[in-house]
């Protein structure tokens, strides 16, 4: 190992280490702060108005019928239906208002002059900030107006939800108990409580004045404020430190001087268990196309609520259902592409097949299937009301109604079981090449370990650590429970969701990226292995503390809202420079005549770094500094950016991986790339044409909104449902067809691969019959290529 690599290996330690550390004291600083659930809720003569129980049944009973899919809390959720904490807030304070003026004599508020205004104003934000819990007894209480607001809210809520909203795409009889409804309502108060009642010893409330309400100043805290101008230092200082070192290293960017004469794989027999990973890739297939097809349903509900081009479907398949669909099915897609891809590259790096290898693999495999189709099965019944809501029975087998951890707990605990295996079958069929490293020995690429690219023990251990970094991190979803603190809850669901999906796949995705260029001798190898640990110390340093920039207005305080703010700028530093790393993908081509076999897989790897810079860096800082996100949160430019990071990289990522391993089991084969042209197209440009001319747009204008009139407004179906907001959201139409195709034709190309028609003439013959019985035959030397290992 060279000396550089140990300072990068110290640099990524320290990193991982430390960040942590701050990570978990950041929590425990939540667990401080959070808003308290009290044991009761009473007015000023002592009545009960609820209790601790009613709230925290409330909450269950939410997630229950979708939770964060059907509308937001705190800012978090879906868009299409209100936030109802911002809502419930608004409605509490202009009804109290209406109050205060009826007792001058006035009709409304509104009739007021604007220095009468003012003072009932002044009035308000003293009866309403001032945080009346007392923690001796354990009590809330509020005057006998405040309680009159939470009740004619109540009867509001209970309406929606008994006899639907075609606005807030929530049908008729979503929830009909009227003592769950009540419950419901009750959660939504305390949430709204906690957004406009002060902490204690300190000017913000519970959520550092979030979401934006005039009527009570909940404006921008001086800490907010500081520490966003904070971070723009921070990012700018952060970009010209990672330049003057990526000029300064400007040999890491040159091309090997020994590229082969041909493909390295030309004449590898690929192993059984790899042969059956193939069956991972048209799942992926399958799991995108439906989740393109959710996606689709899921936008529509916007424009026309309760119906799909006039087709009533919100009874069988309401918004709460299609859009939990479209955000796990998401994320279980990409994560299966790339699970593929380790089971492929196992063998090949470890020179081995170990015994019963395939048998793990397949059984891998339909342990999948079912943690898929019973996951999806639970959210159908749970929301539908076949389990009832609020129940155990709900959090274990229907839907912990928690945004891309949807799935109840017996599916994550499959889940969970399942990468654990992944892991072991990763780590099995690697340990050859680890015993190597350690004998001394080394690991040159050999017709049995064709991946097993020479220095590269550093890969070897980044794969493998990053392997067992995928399968610990989901872990941190059993930190929430069945009834827990929302502040909580939130703490451990970001862990899961920037921590394993967009922290350590990233690292897994650039270290297997690494490792197939590195054997195919389009890189050198020992540039491979420092560009890899480099990349991820330099990553890592920012996204794990970053990962609080979602926890802002959760129940945190002003020491979470520094940190995080700070590390979450970093997290941009490295996306500066993703041109470059584009330009080195797109000259691997150029090297060897052969290279351009990969063209595709290389090609879906450029347009990761362009949506990396456009989707993780442009957009997602666009909404990162908590003076942005004060205003933007759950608003439409986070689902511009997550739309952009999420499919622009990840998804991208996942496709270019599964190309990339297809066309590594069948080298010698010429494909008919016309499908993949199609879809590599489709899919940039209808993603580019989403995020323009509709979610942009969008959101800029509810930005507007929020900033101008208040949060809630931005959410209002009265101003969703202008004409102006109405025409932008139906541009979102053109988009999602281009993208369609492009998805649909990747589908057809991978049919094509079963039945023969993606795959050119070759050597004077036509491939005929199914490519995938070929692929699957034991005979076949160079699976799927027809040549020997003399060719």
């Amino acid at each position: 190992m060279s000396p550089r690599d140990r300072r990068w290996w110290t640099a990524l330690v320290l990193v991982v280490v430390s960040s942590f550390a701050v990570l978990l004291f950041l929590g425990d600083q939540i667990r401080i702060s959070k808003p308290p659930i009290p044991a009761r809720v009473v007015d000023t003569n002592g009545n009960v108005v609820m209790t601790g129980a009613d709230i925290t049944e409330g909450q269950r009973v939410w997630q229950s019928i979708g939770g964060q899919e059907i509308g937001s809390v705190w800012g978090h959720g879906a868009y299409v239906a209100p936030d109802w904490t911002a809502d419930m807030l608004h409605r509490e304070v202009t009804y109290v208002l209406d109050q205060y003026a009826k007792q001058e004599g006035a009709t409304s508020y509104d009739a007021l002059d604007v220095e009468r205004q003012a003072a009932l104003k002044a009035r308000l934000k003293t009866a309403i900030r001032t945080n009346t819990y007392n923690a001796t007894n354990d009590t809330v209480t509020i005057d006998r107006t405040r309680v009159d607001a939470w009740k004619l809210s109540s009867e509001h809520y209970a309406q929606v939800f008994s006899q639907g909203n075609v606005a807030y795409a929530i049908p008729s009889g979503a929830l009909t108990d009227a003592t769950q409804l009540q419950q419901m309502s009750d959660f939504f108060w305390w949430s709204a409580w906690a957004a406009e009642t002060n902490a204690p010893g300190h000017d913000a409330t519970y959520l550092q004045n979030w979401p934006h309400e005039p009527l009570i100043d909940n404006v921008p805290t001086p800490v907010n404020v500081l520490w966003s101008i904070i971070s723009f230092i921070l990012l700018l200082a952060g970009i010209g430190g990672l330049v003057w070192y990526h000029n300064y290293h400007e040999e890491d960017d040159a091309p090997p001087t020994d590229v082969p004469e041909r493909d390295p794989l030309l004449g590898y027999r690929a192993t059984a268990s790899q042969k059956a990973t193939i069956k991972y890739f048209y799942i992926v297939g399958a799991l995108f196309v439906l989740q393109m097809a959710m996606g689709i349903i899921s936008a529509h509900y916007g424009v026309e609520g309760g119906s799909l081009y006039g087709i009533p479907i919100d009874r069988i398949l309401p918004y709460a259902v299609t859009r939990t669909w479209h955000t796990q099915l998401g994320i279980l897609w990409i994560a299966t592409a790339w699970l593929a891809t380790g089971l492929y590259v196992a063998p090949a790096v470890g020179g081995r097949e170990p015994k019963y290898q395939k048998l793990g693999v397949d059984v891998l495999f339909w342990a999948l299937i079912v943690v898929v189709g019973g996951s999806m099965a639970g959210e159908w019944l749970s929301i539908q009301g076949y389990m009832g809501h609020g129940l155990a029975i709900n959090w274990w087998l229907g839907t912990t109604g928690q945004e891309y951890l949807d799935l109840a707990r017996v599916w994550q605990i499959g889940l969970f079981i399942g990468l654990f295996l992944w892991f072991f079958l990763m780590a099995r069929g690697m340990w050859p090449a680890v015993r190597r490293a350690r004998a001394g020995q080394g690991n040159s690429p050999t017709e049995t370990a064709p991946l097993a690219a020479g220095g590269q023990r550093s890969l070897i251990l980044m794969l493998l650590m990053s392997s067992l970094a995928i399968a610990s991190f989901f872990g941190a979803a059993f930190g929430m429970s069945d009834g827990g603190h929302l502040s909580i809850q939130e703490y451990w669901r970001w862990w899961v969701v920037h921590l394993w999906v967009e922290g350590f796949f990233e690292v897994f995705a650039t270290t297997v990226i690494a490792f197939l260029f590195a054997r195919l001798g389009l890189v050198r190898s020992r540039m491979a292995a420092t560009a890899t640990i480099s990349s991820t110390a330099v990553f890592l340093a920012g996204g794990i503390i970053g990962t609080g920039h979602h926890l802002y207005f959760t129940g945190s305080n002003d020491l979470l809202m520094a940190w995080s703010a700070a590390f979450s700028a970093l997290e941009v530093v490295p996306l500066a420079l993703v041109g470059f790393e584009a330009f080195r993908h797109l000259r691997l081509l150029k090297v060897s005549s052969w290279a351009v076999g990969y063209k595709w897989a290389v090609y879906f790897f450029v347009a990761v770094s362009f949506w990396n810079m456009l989707g993780a860096g442009i957009f997602g800082f666009l909404i990162n500094p908590p003076i942005s996100l004060f205003y933007v949160q759950g608003l439409n430019l986070t689902p511009l950016h997550g739309h952009a990071a999420l499919f622009g990289v990840y998804g991208m990522l996942g496709i270019g991986l599964m190309l990339f391993c297809l066309r590594s089991l069948m080298p010698s084969r010429e494909w008919n790339d016309k499908a993949i042209a199609i879809g590599f197209w489709g899919l940039n440009i209808g993603l580019l044409m989403m995020c323009l001319l509709s979610l942009l747009p969008l959101g800029l204008a509810q930005a507007w909104a929020s900033i101008t009139h208040g949060f809630w407004y931005a959410r209002s179906s009265e101003f969703l449902y202008s004409p102006v907001l109405t025409v932008i959201r139906w541009m979102r139409t053109p988009g999602d067809i281009v993208f369609s195709i492009g998805g649909l034709s990747i589908g057809v190309f991978m049919i094509g691969l079963l039945f023969g028609w993606s795959v050119r003439k070759s050597g004077g013959q036509q491939i005929s019959g199914s490519v995938f019985n070929q692929l699957h035959d034991e005979e076949e030397v160079g699976v799927g290529a027809g040549v020997s290992g003399e060719e």
